[in-house]
């Protein structure tokens, strides 16, 4: 009786760790406080659904982004909208204490990044394209690009243990298009999880509904009511589906599903991580069925 109850447990505990190794570990890397939310807030809300670990990562604290705040004190208004925004969607929100508009792509700052990837046990790293109007954006590709083959050296950063296996490294839509334009490989379907997407943004009021309606001379715009604003910002925010991102949704869902599709996130693939097949692809993006 005593063996066949140890042999029950086994199984269980076998069961357990093959379903704790079975959970995708994501790190979105973007240079300020809601950069990961509007380039992945709708796949990430669809991976934490699942089951799945998300780490959203800020590089800079945002202390700049404001037209009346700035400094510790914005630093901190920002750093609590971020936690607010992870509880929305269930990501992890990590908030660097790099001030914003200053982001230097230092050894210092890979190394930083390095173990932050190696922490999360990352299977995918995602952050911006380095072309782009922002410095800090730019200056964070160059940084994560930078540490992508370095974190399988043991020998750099090594208070924290080596990945053996390189994290597939992908860029977030952009529009730019010199000296390359963005080229969509993977496309998610998020036209079900957009409001979920949005309310995730939403929590990022100092930017969503003060500094960016006012940089783009629109803050006489914004609606007084959450109900409002939640509505207005999902359709100041909808993009229409290119002709390049359709024919992505057409390779991972097929041509009748893809044409259903209203709301997508593209990631193009980083030459400096893994290449994965589409097979892998499908592994590291459960949700693209057909």
């Amino acid at each position: 009786m005593k063996s066949s109850i140890l042999f029950v447990f086994v199984i269980i505990f076998a069961f357990a760790i093959q379903a704790q190794d079975s959970k995708i570990n994501i790190v979105v890397i973007g240079a300020h406080p809601d950069d990961a939310d509007v380039d992945v807030g709708g796949t990430a809300y669809q991976f934490a659904q699942m089951g799945h670990n998300v780490l959203f990562v800020s590089l800079t604290n945002g202390d700049a982004g404001h037209y009346s705040k700035g400094g510790g004190a914005l630093a901190k208004i920002r750093m609590a909208e971020a936690q607010e925004a992870g509880k929305r969607i269930g990501v992890t929100y990590k908030v660097l204490d790099h001030h914003d508009a200053e982001l230097m792509p230092t050894l210092e700052l890979r190394h930083q990044i390095i173990r932050i990837i190696r922490n999360w046990n990352a299977d995918v790293v995602i952050t911006h394209r380095p072309y782009d109007y922002h410095p800090d954006h730019r200056n964070t590709a160059i940084a994560v690009q930078d540490a992508a083959f370095l974190v399988t050296v043991p020998n750099v950063a090594p208070d924290v243990p080596a990945l053996r296996i390189n994290p597939v490294f992908l860029y977030s839509h952009d529009n730019f298009q010199k000296p390359n334009p963005f080229q969509p490989d993977i496309a998610v379907d998020i036209t079900a999880v957009y409001d979920k997407k949005v309310y995730g943004m939403a929590a990022h009021e100092s930017q969503f509904f003060e500094w960016l309606p006012w940089l783009n001379g629109k803050l006489d715009q914004v609606p007084d009511s959450e109900k409002e604003r939640l509505e207005w910002l999902g359709e100041v925010r909808s993009q229409k589906i290119s002709p390049e991102a359709y024919a992505a949704l057409v390779k991972w869902y097929g041509k009748e599903k893809a044409e259903q599709v209203r709301m997508a996130e593209t990631f193009e693939i980083c030459e400096f991580g893994k290449h994965p097949s589409d097979e892998e692809i499908r592994q590291l993006f459960p949700m693209l069925e057909k």
